[in-house]
């Protein structure tokens, strides 16, 4: 029972310190100190992989879900904005594993047990924390927690689990890039890595994510208007729409409050409204000089091409999702938005875009050069890869379960003081027979005399030459 106390324990620490908490807009509105639910899962997920003396070989996505579907429902942290009201009248939420779901801690009171401070601010040692009359998960936790492999015996030496909180953030981001990249060559061929690594993409200022009162002006005004206006609770069209919108300057949110009308009872309005914003949507994205993807990382939007034409899109899936894991953040989120507006709008049963074309058709031609704009690449090239990407719009912002393994591993060995490179967790040889090598090494001597033998009777090459090479 203690154990599952303290694996408990330690998955809520992992959440407070890791989780990346700050302020968010959603629908136009600005919420302080929430985290992504798709963050969460990630935490999760690489807290319970660095124990893999827990036997935690079967963690999958989903039941990392299920775990902070767990902490949720002991109020450990709750959504916010409107699914925090339904929360609140007894209604039951769903976790969502997004990056456009929203929560936050509840409040102080779930600090792990054992970072607790005493009263001479000290940490309490195991066995202080037997004594004491720890809250102990539900049953019902305690099965979710055993259904992942992990409700076993501590060896002694990790019976205080000490998570990533004793490596810097400059190292834990390290590792996780240096991974990412590893991984991402194993899936695609990138001849050269000075491009990417370094972010090619320069980031923007987030006002959002500051802690200081923002200062409210007309403009900021005129950006909550369309947030007030009286929009169908269900239309996921217009409020893919809506995201948008907070990457676009002042200029155009006026613009879309002074068109919009105040009145969509009638299915007319929804239909303006609908054209309107994707008329301004599309406006502000063409007048931008550069796409989202950066034309530097051309060989491994190859790569992911070259995949997909190939048919293998389980690879070229996950080689998307390192890719963008490795754009600057506020990149990642505006390619998030725009790729799930995209999907909703290029629904067939949606909004008529255009009356002579399909809704998937008009997407696709109009918002390719929105998202990938390279000269190098032939537009049925540019087309498929933007294709792929709003087809699995919802699986490409999720970190891969292998990256995740990965980076366990290797954080795992810095806190245990070993050579994280002694083990790198990527296997680029095959074991032969002893026979297989001897074949193998007669082949090569034999490969290697006819190449010479070539060389020394080539008439052209000088001699000096022929000496060189042989």
């Amino acid at each position: 029972p203690f154990q599952a106390t303290q694996l408990w324990n330690s998955i809520i620490h992992a959440l407070h310190s890791q989780v990346e908490i700050k302020r968010r807009r959603q629908h136009l509105k600005t919420y302080k100190n929430c985290f992504t639910g798709s963050n969460a899962v990630d935490v999760v997920l690489s807290h319970l992989m660095q124990s893999m003396y827990l036997s935690c070989n079967d963690v999958s996505r989903l039941k990392g879900v299920r775990v902070c579907q767990a902490l949720m429902d002991h109020k450990v942290f709750e959504p916010v904005g409107a699914k925090l009201y339904l929360f609140k009248n007894g209604k039951e939420t769903e976790f969502e594993d997004t990056n456009s779901s929203l929560y936050k801690f509840v409040n102080s009171s779930h600090t792990p047990l054992l970072l607790r401070k005493n009263k001479d601010n000290q940490s309490l040692s195991t066995e202080q924390i037997c004594k004491q009359k720890t809250k102990r998960p539900s049953s019902k936790v305690e099965e979710l927690l055993q259904s992942i492999n992990v409700h076993a015996y501590l060896p002694p030496k990790i019976m205080v689990n000490e998570p990533t909180h004793l490596l810097s953030k400059r190292v834990i981001e390290d590792v996780w890039k240096q991974q990412t990249l590893l991984r991402l060559l194993q899936l695609i061929d990138v001849p050269l890595l000075e491009d990417i690594l370094v972010s090619s993409v320069k980031t923007k200022p987030d006002c959002f994510g500051k802690e200081e009162d923002l200062i409210i002006s007309n403009t900021f005004l005129d950006r909550e208007v369309t947030c007030s206006l009286n929009l169908p609770e269900l239309d996921k069209w217009l409020y893919a729409a809506i995201e948008c919108l907070e990457y676009f300057p002042d200029q155009f949110i006026v613009m879309v409050s002074q068109q919009l009308p105040q009145s969509t009872k009638k299915p007319s309005s929804l239909n303006t409204y609908k054209k309107i914003l994707f008329d301004i949507i599309i406006k502000y994205y063409s007048q931008k000089k550069d796409s989202l993807l950066s034309t530097q990382d051309l060989d491994i939007h190859s790569g992911i091409i070259e995949l997909i034409e190939k048919g293998k899109t389980d690879q070229a899936l996950e080689a998307s999702q390192l890719y963008l894991k490795l754009l600057a953040p506020n990149i990642r989120e505006e390619l998030y938005r725009l790729l799930t507006f995209i999907a909703i709008a290029s629904e067939s049963e949606g909004y008529k875009l255009q009356k002579q074309f399909d809704n998937r058709s008009v997407i696709i031609k109009t918002c390719t050069k929105f998202i990938l704009h390279n000269k190098t690449l032939s537009k049925p090239q540019a087309e498929l890869l933007t294709q792929f990407l709003m087809d699995n719009h919802s699986e490409l912002f999720k970190t891969p379960l292998t990256l995740l393994e990965l980076t366990s591993r290797r954080l795992e060995s810095l806190l245990e003081g070993q050579d994280p490179d002694t083990d790198s967790g990527f296997t680029f040889c095959q074991r032969v027979t002893a026979k297989e090598y001897e074949d193998q090494k007669q082949q090569t001597n034999q490969y290697l005399l006819a190449l010479a033998q070539e060389i020394d009777n080539d008439p052209v090459i000088p001699l000096k030459q022929k000496k060189k090479l042989i």
